[in-house]
């Protein structure tokens, strides 16, 4: 998770909503991003997206079968769904979104019954610093 915080900051400097996600595999980094959807004018630059592509390259598959995905903050719908697809084992993440989480928070795509793939989950990993740093970004952007 120290990683995907790093990788969080670095989308602050960039302007972007300060999430970082990394993906392991047999302990190490298969892949990894930061929020990017502002700089690339792309709405599915998530950066739980950014590295499932990443580590779907480096591990040359679709399927990123016993992959841990540790982020920053709970992820949404479209970021939840795509895991599911890539069949990420684990999921790991910081702080809950009350707005738009889709691993329990809102929705529970990650561990939803109705689809053909369910992922471990564990939330509050670095939760108050991580909510921190995103609660001191919307602060000073408004």
């Amino acid at each position: 998770m120290s990683r995907a915080m790093e990788l969080a900051r670095e989308a602050e400097r960039a302007g972007e909503v300060p999430v970082g996600a990394v993906i392991v595999k047999d302990g190490a980094i298969v892949g990894e991003g930061w929020n990017r959807p502002i700089s690339t004018n792309d709405p599915t630059a998530h950066a739980e997206i950014i590295a499932l592509r990443a580590a779907a390259k480096n591990l040359s598959s679709y399927r990123l079968l016993d992959t841990t995905l540790y982020v920053t903050l709970e992820p949404c719908a479209m970021c939840a769904g795509a895991m599911v697809h890539a069949r990420v084992k684990r999921l790991v993440y910081a702080a809950t979104d009350p707005r738009a989480g889709a691993s329990g928070s809102i929705f529970n795509i990650t561990q939803n019954s109705a689809l053909n793939h369910r992922l471990e989950c564990d939330g509050g990993v670095l939760a108050d610093e991580c909510a921190a740093m995103l609660r001191a970004f919307f602060v000073a952007r408004r």
